[in-house]
């Protein structure tokens, strides 16, 4: 038995070492895709695009290597002459930028000041400023339709509550070191992966002048209320979605759309439907208010409808009703016509919705914002002048650039790329070929649609190992958009496969509810196996060689698998949940999981709560496993990896425990922690490959 507890020891000390040992050379043939090549990895996120369809400002991201962090600058794109300049490129974090109604300013955020502070950059006199002076950071910027004020959302302390105020807390004497003070925790959410323990704030609405001043709070209460904001009435007021009720924190599935005037704080309930309705816009006539809405059923998936509200009468209509998927971030063309984003088959889609219901769809390829795995992602925005679309266009070879096009009276879009991000790099990489394919699986004859990557320089007449790598959610969905770790793995000589198994979005409601209750299970187990037999058959896998991985639900699906199969040679599990009864009562997550995904409380159904646990299958684990998780992670907390760690160990079956100090759920957001995960599963998987 080998007995492994592996820090990270793939640290900045020694990616910086290999960086330094070997500099490129112009004759150096390219090669494939290397682990210290991501820190090289940028991606374009938050286009948007002016007024007048111009200009287009976007957030730039990419990786530093000193810091270990994700760098945010400001570019900006002329779609006229083609030049790309930066606006804000320095030591600095930058985002959320917002045009005013007339394009002559630009709304962002940025910490050079030492706080998070909106700013204003001045289009004619290339001169900024902050205009707030806030002590949390301010968020969802929206401008006012005269562009005289801007409005956002910030936290705000809470009001102690009684038992806080009847503490008694005796004053530590002048230059006495005491321990920190104990945190009371009265709330029903008090903790979120990646913040820790939450402090006792609500989210409230702010206006402030767009030319500096003062920031004036316009909502109270202990409620958190939520962007995007629409101005309404001529400016007189913003519509915003809440669940204003006293018991809302357990009401999992209910908000509404509200409006609070400017000028008093006065409060009006805008819609009252089962479920919730959020974020709204206005038409640029501001006579209808277009928003989402989806029911309140306690299931895990609901499709996500348009609906569409003329403001002097309230009276609404809901668009596409018989559309089977999910609609997202609604932008008004005009006063007729809408521009949607939508999942589709593992793609993101762009299209033109009329108010008849017309629906005409303009490109496919929107993503690339997510460089690690191959999530769907991305986003766009619509000019006002209603000629133009800013978007981020994404490749199986590229991450996301910066991409125009001119808004067609039908048929589909001509887009335009403004940007290369990555072609110095991934240019002089061979990466790994991406095939599109479907198969049925074993368990009922699901259709299932996945991917795979071939390794670069593949020879057909050969068998290669196989990767199986499972998305999270697992109401989620793999893309084929570029992956920083599928092509890493490829590059490592795998086959790379994944798929949207039962329970993956962009296939409808029917295909997503198909794992209701039963995640994770024999069921979405049969879509895996069906599909690596698949490959298998067309000759190119060797069977004695195939692996399995996979993050969050990804990774219950892998610790799960080891207990109903010894098909694979090794396993990775990233973050799995092991016991679903400790974790539903210890994460941040317990109780709209509780409520969506399980039938009763944990101790009212004790039984379906440990059938779905990887635990319960512990006892017929023959397979080597390693487990890696953020040590700060309340999503799954730590607690659920030991516990599969110190059962393996007890049963002899090799086993490794990488724990990320200070990582939480999100294990992958500093780019040395994603190349240590990629190089702790291949380093896993050498062991046990078969010769």
């Amino acid at each position: 038995m080998r007995q492994f507890i592996i820090p990270v020891v793939l640290g900045l000390s020694a990616l910086t070492t290999q960086l330094m040992v070997a500099p490129a050379t112009a004759q150096e043939a390219p090669k494939t895709l290397q682990a210290e090549d991501i820190f090289a990895l940028e991606w374009a996120n938050d286009v948007q695009i002016s007024p007048n369809g111009r200009y287009v400002v976007y957030v730039r991201h990419g990786f530093d290597i000193m810091k270990d962090n994700t760098k945010r600058a400001l570019w900006l794109v002329d779609t006229e002459t083609g030049s790309h300049t930066p606006l804000f490129d320095d030591q600095h974090s930058y985002g959320n930028p917002s045009w005013s109604p007339d394009g002559s300013k630009l709304a962002f955020s940025s910490n050079r000041d030492g706080r998070n502070q909106i700013h204003v950059y001045h289009v004619a006199t290339k001169t900024s400023s902050a205009i707030t002076e806030v002590t949390e950071s301010p968020r969802q910027f929206s401008w006012s339709p005269n562009g005289k004020h801007l409005a956002f959302l910030m936290n705000v302390a809470a009001e102690k509550t009684e038992y806080a105020k009847a503490v008694k807390k005796p004053k530590a004497p002048k230059g006495a070191k005491w321990a920190k003070p104990p945190v009371i925790v009265e709330r029903t959410y008090y903790q979120r992966d990646g913040a820790g323990v939450l402090p006792d704030t609500y989210s409230q609405i702010f206006v402030v002048p767009s030319d500096g001043g003062s920031a004036r709070q316009l909502t109270s209460g202990a409620y958190s209320h939520n962007g995007p904001l629409a101005w309404v009435d001529n400016g007189k007021a913003l519509v915003f979605s809440a669940n204003r009720n006293d018991d809302w924190e357990y009401q999992v599935n209910e908000s509404d759309l509200w409006k609070v005037a400017v000028q008093d704080g006065a409060l009006t309930q805008v819609t009252d439907m089962p479920g919730r309705e959020w974020s709204p816009v206005t038409s640029p006539n501001g006579e209808q208010l277009a928003f989402l809405h989806r029911g309140n059923e306690a299931i895990p998936y609901h499709n996500t409808k348009l609906r569409i509200m003329d403001l002097d009468d309230n009276e609404q209509r809901e668009l596409l009703s018989d559309f089977d998927r999910s609609i997202d971030s609604p932008l008004w063309i005009s006063n007729d016509r809408l521009a949607i984003q939508y999942a589709d088959r593992g793609r993101y889609k762009l299209a033109e919705i009329r108010i008849n219901g017309n629906k005409n769809e303009w490109v496919d390829d929107v993503g690339g914002v997510s460089v690690s795995r191959p999530y769907m992602s991305g986003m766009f925005s619509v000019a006002a002048d209603g000629d133009k679309v800013a978007y981020t266009r994404g490749s199986s070879y590229r991450p996301a650039d910066v991409a125009v096009f001119k808004i067609p009276r039908r048929g589909s879009a001509k887009p335009q790329s403004f940007t290369a991000l990555n072609d110095d790099v991934l240019d002089h990489r061979k990466l790994g070929k991406v095939h599109e394919f479907t198969y049925n699986s074993s368990y009922d004859d699901t259709e299932i649609h996945g991917w795979y990557i071939t390794p670069p320089d593949y020879d057909p007449n050969k068998k290669y190992p196989l990767l199986l790598e499972i998305h999270g959610g697992p109401h989620l969905a793999y893309s084929p958009m570029f992956a920083a770790e599928q092509q890493r793995y490829a590059a490592e000589g795998y086959i790379v496969f994944y798929n949207n198994y039962r329970g993956s979005t962009s296939y409808g409601a029917e295909h997503a509810l198909k794992l209701d209750g039963f995640y994770s299970s024999e069921r979405d187990h049969a879509d895996h196996m069906s599909g690596i037999d698949a490959l298998i058959d067309k000759g190119m896998v060797d069977p004695n060689n195939l692996f399995i991985a996979g993050g969050s639900a990804g990774g219950i699906a892998t610790a799960y698998a080891v207990g109903l199969t010894d098909r694979f040679n090794a396993a990775a599990a990233t973050n799995p949940v092991i016991n679903w009864i400790s974790k539903t009562l210890t994460a941040d997550s317990y109780l709209g999981q509780i409520t969506n995904q399980f039938p009763a409380m944990p101790w009212e159904d004790y039984d379906h709560y440990w059938k779905r646990s990887p635990l319960s299958m512990v006892g017929k684990v023959n397979t080597p496993v390693m487990l890696f998780s953020g040590e700060n992670d309340r999503r799954v907390p730590m607690s659920e990896i030991e516990q599969f760690y110190q059962a393996l160990q007890l049963r002899k079956v090799d086993t490794a425990m990488v724990r990320v100090p200070d990582a939480s759920h999100g294990v992958t957001a500093r780019p040395s922690n994603m190349i240590a995960k990629i190089e702790h599963t291949l380093a896993w998987f050498k062991l046990y490959h078969k010769k």
